[in-house]
This record gives C-alpha cells, structure tokens and sequence, in this order.
C-alpha cells in the first residue's frame, strides 16, 4: 500500500528531537513508524504518522522543515526468510530501493517500509506478487 511519510530535516543538537515528538504529542497524532538518519550537521526524522497533512501544517508552524513523500508499506509474516524474498524479488525485478526500515507488529506479522525509484512499478511487481510472499494491504 502507498503512503506518505513526512520527512523532517533536524538540527544536530541536544533536544530537537524531543520537540518534534512534544509538538506532534500535543496534538494528538500518532506515530506508528519512524527512523533516523544522521550526519555530523544535520538529521532526517522519517515519520508514519495517523494524520500526515496536519503534521506538516504544525511542523511548518513551528518553524520546521516537514515535507511528505510517497512511500510503500508492505506487510509480511515475521518469520526467517520473508524479507529476503521480498527483497529479492524487488531486485530480480529491477527496482531500486533508496532507503527503506522495517518494524514487528507482533511475533507474526512485520512491515517494511520501503522508498523505491518506481513506486508505481514496486506496486505492479508486489500486487502481482502478493500470494507468493504472503503480502497483505491491511495494516
């Protein structure tokens, strides 16, 4: 399934992130994934949030750089095996993968959160794809 992330560019200094997740917090929207990527200046806060258009309108409010991209969340069964066919078969296909992060939702199922080059081709490979690996929409 395509979804937005918002994407927040953090200063690399003590507390930021603390006001990122207060001001998110206060407004009642919820973060159901995130990840960090850092270099010495800067960081990227990646979020799946419940309400992805209201949680730029407050970043951007308070005076944070917040913009949402385009991403594909694939569930899978937690079990040995199952993200290295997915992404096997993401590369046998030819799909380039600019980052991507996972989480458990319990011991049985887990979701990849993936960024790809084709998002729309991602989706074709994965839909067509989805008895094979065990792939459900719902989340």
């Amino acid at each position: 399934m395509i979804t937005k992330q918002v994407s927040i560019f953090l200063e690399n200094k003590s507390g930021r992130l603390n006001e990122v997740i207060n001001i998110l917090g206060e407004a009642k929207i919820n973060i159901s994934a995130f990840t960090i990527a850092d270099t010495s200046d800067f960081g990227i806060l990646r979020l799946i949030v419940s309400n992805p258009e209201k949680t730029i309108d407050i970043l951007k409010q308070n005076q944070f750089s917040a913009q949402t991209t385009d991403v594909v969340l694939v569930k899978t069964a937690n079990e040995p095996g199952a993200l290295v066919n997915l992404i096997g078969l993401l590369n046998s296909e030819g799909i380039f993968i600019e980052y991507m992060y996972a989480f458990s939702m319990n011991k049985n199922e887990a979701v990849t959160v993936i960024r790809p080059v084709d998002i729309v081709k991602c989706m074709d490979i994965l839909q067509n794809h989805e008895n094979s690996l065990k792939l459900t929409n719902e989340l």
